[in-house]
């Protein structure tokens, strides 16, 4: 079986709660957001997974990603790195969507508008690359913890889309997905699955 690129978001924060924008704000998990990333970790050391012995990790240095990995169980084999780290939203970061349409007109589109004084889309398409080079660039399984866009992201570049194509890509906190290849090209073959949550408060 081809290698697989396993991308885990970390669980929930008062922030995503709220629907704020949370780039590079070191906003910490809430208790739940513990909690789902203890469950993801209990599903990830089972069948089929079994802890994914042979797998090189890295996550996001940003505490809700970091604590995420540990809570996990992969705290000690993961290392730190920056291209995994959020979105820099610039003038948006720690915003709603209403809150920034208030602010940059009906019909504004994070994905196609971008945001204010941040990070470019172009540069999240280039952090988002690098991921994906890094990745193919083994043959063995990869798994990364880190956040809500950038892992939308990085999935888009992935499937050799525009980065814009990440709107269509729905990512709840602490999900798990898996990025494969199959006929000869790139394939999701998990997204968004939550279903080690279904026991969780």
């Amino acid at each position: 079986m081809a290698a697989r690129l396993v991308l885990v978001r970390h669980g929930r924060t008062a922030w995503s709660v709220s629907g704020r924008h949370t780039g590079h704000t070191d906003v910490p998990l809430l208790d739940e957001g513990r909690a789902q990333a203890k469950a993801l970790g209990q599903r990830l050391h089972g069948a089929p997974w079994h802890g994914l012995p042979d797998a090189e990790i890295r996550t996001s240095p940003l505490s809700r990603a970091h604590e995420t990995c540990e809570l996990a169980g992969f705290g000690e084999r993961a290392t730190d790195w920056d291209a995994l780290r959020e979105w820099d939203y610039g003038d948006e970061e720690g915003l709603t969507p209403a809150q920034i349409t208030e602010r940059r007109g009906p019909g504004w589109l994070i994905w196609r508008d971008g945001v204010t004084g941040g990070e470019t889309l172009a540069q999240l398409a280039a952090r988002a690359d690098a991921v994906v080079a890094w990745a193919r660039s083994t043959d063995r399984d990869t798994v990364v913890f880190a956040h809500g866009h950038i892992s939308r992201a990085i999935a888009a570049r992935w499937l050799g889309e525009d980065v814009s194509f990440a709107a269509r890509l729905r990512l709840d906190p602490a999900a798990l997905c898996a990025l494969t290849t199959a006929y000869g090209g790139p394939a999701l073959e998990r997204w968004n699955d939550t279903g080690h949550l279904d026991a969780t408060p």
